[in-house]
């Protein structure tokens, strides 16, 4: 398993001098200490936890944004147990991200297994960058996802103003 922190740290909820130091010098956050440790956890029981790779974890409100490698990414998602699994752990919601991707990956990703038909930058009045995703279908009170919630984390992570619209507007 590769973390954000040493194995031995993670297997034992103690880090290390060095560890300690990267959390000091702002390289690592609590919550990537945090996932790290609740992910060695899980792996003491599942083998197939024991072989990922978590890039980093970002907390905003409650929600943890989980950077996996994408193969990594794809089990948790064939797998409703596994994705139950890491869920249970967190206190929020938890987020899958693919590591070292662009924008439209992570907003892609944010919004999984929606469908998102296109992502564009538009120019709003004064000069302010927006970028407007469409999403597939219509919105309904029982949209799986919390639409305001992505439009707060990829301003907080990415730093993009986001606007959502569905593909079939409410009549």
């Amino acid at each position: 398993m590769n973390l954000p922190i040493c194995n031995f740290d993670a297997k034992n909820s103690l880090l290390c001098p060095q560890c300690e130091k990267k959390v000091e010098e702002g390289q690592l956050t609590k919550a990537d200490v945090d996932a790290s440790i609740k992910l060695a956890q899980i792996a003491k029981t599942n083998s197939e936890v024991d072989k990922f790779t978590l890039h980093s974890c970002k907390e905003f409100d409650g929600n943890f944004v989980l950077s996996f490698s994408k193969e990594d990414i794809m089990a948790i998602r064939q797998s409703r147990t596994l994705y139950r699994l890491i869920q249970d752990q967190f206190q929020g919601k938890i987020w899958l991200v693919e590591a070292e991707e662009n924008d439209r990956k992570f907003i892609e990703d944010m919004f999984f297994p929606t469908k998102i038909l296109s992502i564009n930058n538009v120019w709003a009045p004064g000069g302010i960058q927006k970028t407007k995703a469409i999403v597939s279908g219509k919105w309904t009170p029982r949209f799986p996802i919390n639409t305001e919630t992505v439009v707060q984390i990829v301003k907080d992570a990415r730093n993009l103003d986001i606007e959502i619209e569905f593909e079939n507007k409410r009549r």
